[in-house]
């Protein structure tokens, strides 16, 4: 059922890789229209159960004897429709808890008792139970954070046991569907190849596909899909050069069999011109990429009506859209902006990844039989550099707080389930733990940086009015150059699954940039974890980064998604 929670779609990827049939469901399908359910999970979303308007569910599900599981804001909302108390907590909880789970025998929580690692990302708590429930786990934040009525075959979890990050999550779910529904295996998530080849088919029709590629993984996996389902003559691929690449990139690309290279540096340089706002440099960037494929259509006298658009939209592009009903837009990726929605709405595109996340995309790709430099490459955002390279409409001086030091530079991120814009924290440690209890605490801000090394002291920095221009996108392309050679070289890059490195506007008149790195533990992309590095490396990234023209500071991003999303906008 789904609330608006970012996660609901992983909820039923996660069930079926259990070997369980699901669907998603509006949360208020009428009960009788999921009679036939062996079970229910009402999802996480980005409302509070207490707000008018909010997403709710039939409350007669919770009186028919189908087993129902509420996770996060589903918890919250069993507890309210049934007589209990939700309100705001304290502090939020956002990233990795510790949960004390108490040891029983009901079915949801079999072999599970004891402390275990869980992912939050919630500031609402149950604060009373309804009557019939019993309290089964707690953190050291939320008092209530698993609730129980095994009579009824009623369970709610505040924390998410559907991502990588809550260490048992897979056995939760595993429990609520083998021992409290009762379901048995019956569906394979493998072999999928011909199935997608087949819907590729029958959605194409007798016309030709037109696919930019980008060279990553999803655009060449949904370009590869597609050549094997309509056969060489009927797909045309190409790679745009934007001008917001990395250094090397088009030579890599262009190697690719099948593609040719269309430059258009100086049309997107030009249209961002000028341009702040994240939020305009994505929508910019997808609309530019609209006119590119009429460009060459026109340019190579292809029909439009005998050509459509093909993408490697994954699911969490839909999902940072806003794309599914009730979710908060994180942020608008250019593969989701007007002309495009356009063309989907026309039915003149074709997705064959969109129901997908990033491992999966990657096992596709092996099925496909693709080479591994291409399947493990880290993954790097459609717009390229533009929203690496953050901006800012006005001069500002930092501000010292008691907590660190505050950068009025907006980047995207988390408070509660709700994206917003907010500035950012400076401390003066690597101290994760440090990062973690701040965020949690400090309302107004989404993300938490250390200060790790600096030309100048930070009292003579300060953030300046700036857009994005070729000469900013050269600096942060030598320094990320820089730090992908130094992993590359230390094999650091193998140990983590991306790592962006951002240029925010924080320097002197001589230097008036600064870097921040940001590497990331993850799986699918949901949620990551912000993870260490060696001294010795991160010295050596600081000095030859240090050493790039422009380049004030380097900074070390603490943040884990939540509250932060991975990229910076």
């Amino acid at each position: 059922m789904d609330a608006g929670g970012q996660y609901c779609h992983l909820i039923a990827r996660k069930v079926r890789d259990l070997g369980v049939y699901a669907e998603v469901r509006p949360s208020e399908t009428p009960a009788q229209a999921i009679a036939f359910a062996m079970g229910i999970i009402i999802s996480g979303g980005p409302a509070s159960v207490y707000d008018a308007g909010s997403p709710t569910v039939d409350a007669a599900i919770f009186a028919r004897g189908q087993a129902v599981l509420g996770i996060c804001y589903g918890q919250q909302l069993m507890a309210h429709l049934l007589g209990g108390q939700v309100r705001k907590g304290e502090k939020g909880e956002y990233g990795l808890a510790t949960l004390e789970l108490d040891e029983t025998t009901d079915p949801l929580f079999a072999g599970l008792g004891g402390r275990q690692q869980i992912w939050m990302s919630h500031r609402d708590v149950v604060g009373v139970l309804p009557e019939g429930f019993s309290a089964a786990g707690r953190t050291e934040t939320c008092a209530i954070a698993a609730i129980a009525a095994p009579q009824r075959k009623l369970y709610g979890l505040q924390f998410h046991p559907e991502v990588v990050h809550t260490a048992r999550g897979r056995e939760y779910l595993a429990n609520f569907l083998f021992r409290v529904c009762g379901c048995r295996k019956d569906w394979n998530p493998r072999h999928r190849v011909p199935m997608l080849e087949q819907e590729i088919r029958e959605c194409v029709g007798d016309r030709n596909v037109f696919f930019f590629v980008s060279g990553g993984v999803d655009s060449s996996v949904a370009f590869t899909l597609a050549t094997r389902a309509l056969g060489h003559d009927r797909v045309r691929g190409v790679y745009v050069d934007t001008g917001l690449m990395r250094e090397g990139e088009t030579d890599f690309v262009g190697r690719m069999a099948g593609l040719t290279v269309e430059h258009a540096e100086e049309q997107f340089l030009g249209a961002l011109a000028g341009v702040a706002d994240p939020e305009r440099k994505r929508h910019i960037i997808g609309e530019e990429f609209v006119r590119v494929q009429e460009r060459v259509i026109q340019s190579r006298r292809l029909l439009d009506e005998h050509w459509i658009l093909g993408q490697g939209t994954i699911y969490p592009d839909t999902i940072e859209s806003g794309g599914a009903e009730k979710a908060a837009v994180i942020k608008t990726h250019h593969n989701r902006v007007a002309g495009i929605q356009a063309l989907i709405q026309s039915g003149r595109i074709v997705e064959p990844l969109k129901l997908f996340y990033k491992d999966e995309v990657r096992e596709i790709g092996r099925e496909l039989g693709l080479a591994a430099e291409l399947l493990d490459r880290h993954p790097f955002p459609g717009p390229g550099l533009a929203i690496r390279c953050l901006c800012s409409e006005s001069d500002a001086p930092l501000e010292a707080t008691p907590d660190g030091i505050l950068i009025p530079v907006h980047s995207v991120g988390v408070q509660g389930d709700s994206r917003t814009y907010a500035p950012v924290l400076a401390i003066d440690s690597l101290d994760h733990a440090r990062a973690t209890a701040l965020i949690n605490r400090v309302s107004g801000i989404n993300r938490v940086v250390a200060s790790v090394e600096t030309r100048v002291p930070f009292a003579r920095m300060r953030v300046r009015a700036c857009s994005l221009s070729p000469e900013r996108i050269a600096r942060l392309r030598r320094a990320d150059a820089i730090v992908r050679r130094l992993s590359h070289e230390s094999d650091y890059d193998r140990r983590v699954w991306q790592f962006p490195v951002i240029l925010i506007p924080l320097g002197t008149a001589e230097a008036p940039d600064s870097i921040v790195l940001r590497p990331v533990d993850s799986v699918d992309g949901m949620t990551a974890q912000s993870v260490t590095m060696e001294e010795d490396l991160l010295r050596k990234m600081c000095a030859e980064v240090l050493a790039v023209d422009g380049i004030a500071g380097v900074f070390y991003d603490l943040t884990h998604k939540p509250p932060g999303t991975i990229e910076w906008e």
